[in-house]
């Protein structure tokens, strides 16, 4: 992460929301941080204040990105136990999908996004895992996770469907 100033969230914020826009447009390799400091509206010594190399700024970014995921998360399953946890996470997870307009990396760095899937799927599988009770719960969230990957990467806009392929992957019934 780059040097931040106690309070000063909000610049941080619109250069990580600005990277998202630019990194749309043109994609990891051409991210130019000048457009990314054009975009939030900063200043390029503003901009190197925050991020001092790309390099900080992509990793600063791919943080946002899985925090940004993990907070709707917490925040869809709290004070739920049980089935009706780990569905609340489910319905999360198509609904973060459907309704995420943020970077589509994969349409514009599909190596990029393979390679980060490889990095990112032990720990998404870890995290669905502990929600699940009994045995096989390893399989069935490794099989959840990949259809959710899959939904990623050739989207679909029956939602329906999806929640009902991840239900049956963990084991959920019809409800």
């Amino acid at each position: 992460m780059g040097i931040t100033t106690p309070g000063d969230t909000s610049t941080r914020q619109r250069i990580l929301t600005a990277t998202a826009e630019v990194i749309s447009r043109n994609g990891k390799r051409k991210l130019s941080l000048s457009d990314v400091a054009v975009q939030a509206g900063v200043s390029r010594p503003t901009l190197y204040r925050w991020f001092p190399s790309k390099e900080e700024l992509l990793s600063a970014f791919s943080r946002y990105e899985r925090q940004t995921f993990d907070s709707g998360l917490a925040k869809a399953t709290a004070g739920l136990h049980g089935v009706e946890k780990l569905d609340a996470a489910l319905r999360f997870i198509v609904s973060y999908q459907h309704s995420y307009t943020g970077v589509r990396m994969v349409d514009t760095e599909p190596e990029h996004v393979i390679a980060e899937f490889s990095r990112v799927m032990p720990l998404m599988r870890a995290g669905l895992e502990r929600l699940m009770p009994g045995s096989g719960s390893a399989v069935r969230a490794a099989t959840a996770i990949r259809v959710a990957i899959s939904h990623y990467m050739v989207p679909s806009d029956d939602t329906d469907q999806f929640l009902r392929q991840l239900r049956h992957a963990v084991g959920i019934t019809a409800r």
